[in-house]
């Protein structure tokens, strides 16, 4: 599965007043898109972003733990140090899902608030995991879509509207008990084609056990 990420400059701040007088800032906009080609002529099917939108609702929306980082990490995990924002609502409008943001009182929060509250034009980074069919020269994004944050904040000027950014070209991701581990495939596919008939089973299974060793569980 690759790392695959979705930028979007098009976001709001809100400035709303609590109950108790403190004052929260808030990012909205569209956080994702379906049934639209991206730059990058990958898209999502309408259906694929709905089911996995649920999932992610249930599981980190509303249980308080939806958080995005601050930058463009470069795993699918959440830094917890790196966190900036706790995503509070993704809302569906036709094939969009506009999301809603609290920037959290943390070293990263507290950048991105300063940043903000300087006049800096900043945008959203959905991060994901999932395979690609090419149909007809587009990258159509499979069901096993796994959405690892609706947002990360990013700073793009140079990003006109929605563009779609693929990283991580050469790694594959598996998930393990639960933590996503990265794969250097090119390496053991190259041992792979090199190795006779007769030693492809003993190669294969080498590599199955040097992987499972260097896991970091």
């Amino acid at each position: 599965m690759k790392l695959i990420k979705e930028i979007t400059e098009s976001v709001n701040y809100l400035l709303e007043e609590g109950t108790d007088g403190h004052r929260s800032l808030f990012i909205e906009g569209p956080f994702l898109v379906s049934e639209r080609t991206n730059r990058n002529g990958r898209m999502y099917k309408e259906e694929t972003m709905r089911k996995e939108v649920h999932r992610y609702t249930e599981q980190y929306i509303n249980k308080n733990r939806a958080f995005g980082e601050l930058g463009h990490p470069d795993t699918p995990s959440i830094n917890l140090d790196r966190v900036s924002h706790l995503i509070v609502s993704l809302r569906q409008e036709g094939n969009d899902w506009i999301g809603k943001a609290k920037i959290l009182e943390t070293p990263m929060g507290n950048i991105a608030r300063n940043l903000i509250e300087g006049g800096a034009q900043l945008g959203v980074s959905s991060r994901g995991m999932g395979s690609l069919k090419n149909v007809n020269g587009i990258n159509i994004v499979q069901d096993d879509f796994y959405l690892a944050t609706a947002a990360d904040i990013v700073a793009d000027p140079s990003a006109p509207g929605a563009f779609v950014q693929g990283i991580m070209e050469g790694k594959e991701w598996m998930l393990v008990n639960g933590i996503w581990t990265e794969m250097q495939y090119e390496e053991a596919r190259k041992e792979i084609r090199q190795a006779s008939r007769t030693e492809i089973e003993a190669v294969s299974l080498k590599i199955f056990e040097n992987f499972f060793k260097n896991l970091k569980i």
